[in-house]
């Protein structure tokens, strides 16, 4: 089963000046390092561009994919995802919060329709 990293970035304190030069670190960077990890499979950055409900701090999220959670933690202990997080605490000190995403079923017994989303 594929296993997910989310990276979820904070807004930087400095307003957009410093904001735009982390964006463009990130991408000029950060990317190119996190693009030699053993094992990634894909990876999407997405800016927040609402948040409906509450106001939210986070401006950015990466979301990294492979094979499976072994993949994973074998890439977080490579040599490479050291580099690029090495990078990532000098261009976004205190931004950034990573977590694993894995399916929540609904508890046993409980059926619970959900889109699918190749359905017309």
């Amino acid at each position: 089963m594929p296993a997910t990293l989310l990276a979820l970035y904070r807004n930087p304190e400095g307003g957009d000046e410093v904001l735009q030069t982390f964006r463009r670190r990130y991408h000029e960077e950060h990317l190119p390092l996190i693009a030699k990890v053993p094992g990634l499979r894909s990876t999407k950055v997405q800016r927040i561009a609402h948040a409906y409900y509450n106001e939210a701090d986070l401006v950015m999220v990466t979301e990294m994919t492979f094979d499976d959670r072994a993949s994973l933690d074998a890439a977080m202990a490579s040599d490479e995802m050291r580099t690029a997080g090495r990078n990532l605490r000098e261009i976004a000190p205190g931004m950034m919060t990573l977590v694993v995403l894995e399916a929540d079923d609904p508890p046993e017994g409980l059926s619970v329709p959900v889109a699918d989303e190749h359905q017309a």
